[in-house]
């Protein structure tokens, strides 16, 4: 009995010092909870031995777990990389995430990286927090300094390019996306961002190219698919986009966006059974539901049919009351106009509702919007004009303009 209390004493003694020493040669205060529970493991030992007492059991073990067993993990684990203080911190950390309080999260962590500058997951949540809270410039920060902690962290690379993006730095954020790319050619993600870049810069050949690489890795990615649709539409190539359009609907037959521009080329085309049948499709798409119905209508009054026609444009108008002006000014509804329903709007107070379209989708869509008003002017026989001949198109809407 005498030798294992000398036995434990010793061994607690010894994980005391070890203790003690990791807190000034870290200068990590969080050892100190380790040393209280230590030194309380040890007086339950020394007011045994000090007063004669033999003690129960449970006491017993409870003091060999707190001045040996816990000392003593904590030193195996960290042998292993394990750090149980930075694992609590990251726990606590989403513990005031949960409860939104970002502060007091972002607070723990950068205490959490100043002491471990190379732990990797509390910049990953600092990035996170930063990211959210609209804190770009710091959001970027720490993903830079994930990847110096991991060299193949390519979400990172992702993250670092979609802020520059998002940040107006676009020449930056290509630079990085091709990196990427180059490193890790199957990133698809990365491939559509820096398409989507290439269109806003109205390098649509580029984009295509890229795009077509990406297949290679990805051939049933349908974002690849409706993004080539997009860039071959702004080029005038409907052929191809309605081709592109088509292959993402298959897909992913919940795209009524790309059901929603199918829709459109075919109305450009003057096929309006198809345009119907891609409209109808495209309904079920919140975004883009008041514009379905309004071409519906459209079409409606195209093949005679006026009762289909009302009741379609007033329920465009309903969802969306930016569809009362352009009722309004719409020809084809001059036959129908005393018959639907205008609310008691005025002009200024008219607004159209948030939706979740992407600039992108916003442009397309007004793109084959105008392009369909100019086909109506020139003839659906001259339709072929607009394959790829951007230039005559825009010379023959300035001649247009200027007769009118």
């Amino acid at each position: 009995m005498l030798i294992e209390k000398i036995v434990f004493n010793f061994l607690a003694f010894s994980l005391f010092v070890l203790i003690f020493f990791k807190i000034i040669s870290k200068n990590d205060t969080n050892y100190v909870g380790i040393l209280i529970l230590e030194a309380i493991g040890i007086m339950i030992s020394f007011i045994s031995i000090l007063f004669q007492i033999t003690l129960h059991i449970g006491v017993l073990i409870l003091a060999y777990i707190l001045s040996i067993i816990v000392p003593l993990l904590i030193i195996i684990l960290e042998k292993k990389g394990i750090n149980l203080f930075a694992i609590f911190s990251v726990w606590l950390a989403r513990l005031y995430i949960l409860i939104g309080n970002n502060k007091k999260a972002k607070d723990i962590l950068i205490n959490l990286v100043k002491k471990y500058p190379q732990y990797y997951t509390g910049h990953k949540l600092l990035a996170q927090i930063y990211e959210k809270d609209g804190g770009i410039r710091k959001a970027i920060d720490e993903y830079v300094k994930m990847i110096d902690i991991n060299k193949k962290d390519y979400d990172s690379y992702f993250r670092i390019s979609y802020l520059l993006k998002e940040s107006e730095r676009k020449e930056e954020a290509k630079v990085m996306l091709e990196n990427l790319i180059r490193k890790k050619p199957d990133y698809t993600d990365a491939s559509i961002l820096l398409g989507d870049i290439l269109c806003e810069q109205e390098k649509y050949k580029e984009a295509l190219s890229v795009y077509s690489s990406a297949l290679r890795y990805s051939p049933n990615n349908y974002e690849l698919y409706y993004s080539m649709g997009i860039a071959y539409t702004l080029l005038n190539d409907f052929a191809n986009a309605k081709t592109c359009y088509e292959k993402a609907a298959i897909i992913n037959t919940l795209l009524y966006n790309g059901y929603y521009n199918l829709g459109q080329i075919s109305l450009i085309f003057g096929d309006l059974d198809e345009a119907e049948k891609y409209f109808m499709k495209s309904l079920q798409g919140e975004d883009i539901e008041p514009d379905a119905y309004y071409n519906l209508a459209k079409i409606c009054m195209l093949k005679n049919d006026k009762e289909n026609a009302i009741n379609y444009i007033n329920i465009a108008i309903e969802l969306d009351p930016v569809f009362i002006k352009k009722s309004n000014e719409e020809p084809l509804f001059i036959p129908i106009k005393s018959l639907i329903h205008f609310p008691l709007i005025e002009e200024e107070d008219i607004t159209s509702r948030k939706t979740k379209l992407t600039n992108r989708d916003i442009k397309v869509k007004k793109y084959l919007e105008d392009t369909y008003q100019l086909v109506n002017k020139l003839g659906h026989n001259d339709i072929r004009m607009f394959q790829g001949k951007n230039n005559k198109i825009n010379y023959k809407e300035k001649d247009i303009q200027r007769e009118e």
